[in-house]
């Protein structure tokens, strides 16, 4: 952020506006938040030390002058980087949604799906135990498992 000369920040904040306003609102005016990260431009460049992003963030709580630099990152911290879960999800939906599937219901479906996302969990439980389990309920259920 401190190598950014006005022209360039300008066109970062007009991004910033455009992609996370809504309806066209916006909870950061676009000059606000020009002329808060200009001065704060001028601020962090008496610091030799190079900041992170949760240490400029830090900063601008602690200081508490910044007020739409602060909403900026905080909009930017709770957007999640990648969509790698979702994309997951859909790829194990299509490894159980085949040919010989296609008629299987919504809900089993539904149960399958998470099994195979949350297979790290599936592996920790005692398969043994709950069979063992379900049997011994019923005398006819023994003689089968």
């Amino acid at each position: 952020m401190k190598l950014l000369d006005d022209v360039e920040l300008r066109k970062c904040c007009a991004k910033f506006v455009e992609t996370f306003s809504q309806n066209g609102s916006c909870d950061v005016e676009l000059d606000d938040l020009f002329s808060e990260l200009r001065l704060l431009q001028m601020t962090l460049l008496e610091s030799d030390l190079p900041l992170h992003a949760m240490e400029i963030l830090e900063f601008v709580r602690d200081i508490d002058c910044f007020p739409n630099v602060l909403i900026a990152y905080r909009i930017l911290f709770t957007v999640p980087m990648t969509v790698a879960s979702v994309e997951r999800s859909f790829s194990k939906l299509k490894l159980l949604k085949n040919y010989l599937r296609s008629t299987m219901s919504q809900e089993r479906l539904n149960g399958l799906a998470t099994l195979c996302i949350e297979k790290d969990k599936l592996d920790e439980i005692n398969v043994d135990a709950i069979i063992n389990d379900f049997a011994s309920r019923s005398v006819r259920r023994i003689s089968k498992f």
